[in-house]
Formats: C-alpha cells, sequence, structure tokens
C-alpha cells in the first residue's frame, strides 16, 4: 500500500478537546483528549474515509508534497 498524506488542521475548542480535521476529505474529522490522540483518531477516519472511496469507485484525493518553513521575525 503507498503512502498519501494528507493536511490536517488541528484546533482547540472552548472544553479543550482537541478536533481534527481534514479539509480535502468533506466531512472527515475527529477528535481527541489530547493533540496526539486527535492525530492518531484523524488517521484512522482518513483510511476509513479513502477505504470507503475505493469501494464506491470514487477517486482518492492526491497526495499533498509541501515544506513547512518557519522564520523569526
Amino acid at each position: 500500500m503507498a503512502s498519501l498524506k494528507y493536511r490536517v488542521i488541528i484546533t482547540q475548542d472552548e472544553e479543550g478537546v482537541f478536533i481534527a480535521e481534514c479539509p480535502v476529505l468533506p466531512g472527515c474529522v475527529s477528535q481527541g483528549k489530547t493533540r496526539a490522540e486527535a492525530v492518531k483518531n484523524v488517521k484512522d477516519a482518513i483510511a476509513g474515509y479513502l477505504e470507503s472511496l475505493k469501494k464506491h469507485g470514487e477517486p482518492i484525493p492526491p497526495s499533498i508534497e509541501e515544506e513547512v518553513v518557519e522564520i523569526r521575525a
């Protein structure tokens, strides 16, 4: 199985729960008590989402390639 990379946005709600969302996969959202748990959970959600796309003959969104650059100001 090929390794795919998808951008995930993580936010923290007013109750302290971490919400992880994959924008390229509409509705693919998960959460966790910690950031690490949210990331683990969204990985599982993404895997299930992609499996469903395959099962229904839908196209799989392409993997991303990007760099994060840190600039000190």
